[in-house]
């Protein structure tokens, strides 16, 4: 699907795109990074990953998924993760799939996970609610940091602006709280011309009222794992898990909140593929 992509697939020409300085940290894949002080544990420390597109034909994605699951694992023995987010397209216009791929692959994580639909999902809010627990739609609370995941497409594929109404509703009960992280699984804001994100200033302008949004983490596209602004506002994306198109690796991203509150992240490449921002003439 490479006719899809209109990206420059480099982290730093996206960024440069965008109008942000390259100097920003924590943008590029990271083979090797500094872990916490020994004996010293983060507030919270979490991985999100995105897009694993079980069942797409012509693809490995059974060998993807139980890669993912392993590389993750291993993450949370070096360093303990609390829990795992999976952000949208956990299967590939098949939602018949959704529960196998959870029972399989995401239920042998070694930590809790969390899912949010993507527009590959093609789910209802009941059916998914049976299969994970909870709604395609809700807020939680972990270690006094709170998150609302938000649906971002619906039983079509079509691409949605989140409900804003649910989201200002959940930003509300978090008020008190230092640190929310917003996670959709598209972004709605459109940072270059013709992208495949949706346009709503009234979601981008919602965000921008609560000062303890400190950032948004979105899916989707798989060739981004860099970090794009509204304002001040950072929103990260963080390669994919499977799929036919994208990075040359796959990845995730690891997030980490310490007892003061200072946010750190970075992007892994999980697989270790040695060849980046390929380029196709």
């Amino acid at each position: 699907m490479s006719n899809r992509r209109f990206f420059i697939k480099s982290s730093l020409a996206s960024l440069v795109l965008a109008g942000i300085s390259p100097g920003v940290s924590a943008l590029t894949p990271a083979d090797q990074y500094e872990l916490p002080a020994a004996g010293k544990k983060a507030k919270l420390r979490f991985a999100i990953a995105s897009d694993g597109h079980y069942g797409q034909p012509g693809t490995d994605y059974k060998n993807d998924h139980s890669n993912m699951v392993k590389w993750l694992n291993e993450a949370h023995d070096t360093s303990e993760l609390d829990f795992v987010i999976i952000n949208g397209d956990l299967v590939h216009d098949r939602p018949d799939l959704l529960p196998e791929v959870k029972k399989d692959y995401y239920d042998h994580l070694k930590v809790p996970f969390y899912a949010i639909p993507g527009n590959h999902d093609h789910t209802d809010t009941a059916t998914w609610k049976s299969i994970f627990g909870y709604e395609d739609n809700f807020s939680m609370e972990k270690n006094g940091v709170g998150f609302v995941l938000a649906n971002t497409s619906n039983t079509t594929g079509k691409y949605l602006a989140p409900n804003n109404d649910f989201i200002k509703r959940e930003l509300d009960k978090f008020k008190d709280l230092k640190t929310v992280f917003v996670v959709l699984h598209i972004p709605p804001h459109l940072w270059v011309p013709e992208n495949a994100f949706v346009d709503s200033p009234e979601t981008v302008t919602l965000l921008h009222q609560y000062p303890n949004v400190k950032a948004v983490f979105h899916g989707h596209d798989h060739s981004l794992d860099a970090v794009f602004y509204t304002n001040k506002l950072p929103h990260f994306f963080d390669s994919h898990i499977g799929g036919s198109w994208g990075t040359a690796y796959r990845g995730y991203r690891i997030v980490e909140v310490d007892e003061n509150d200072k946010i750190s992240t970075y992007q892994v490449n999980a697989s270790k593929t040695p060849l980046l921002n390929e380029t196709a003439l």
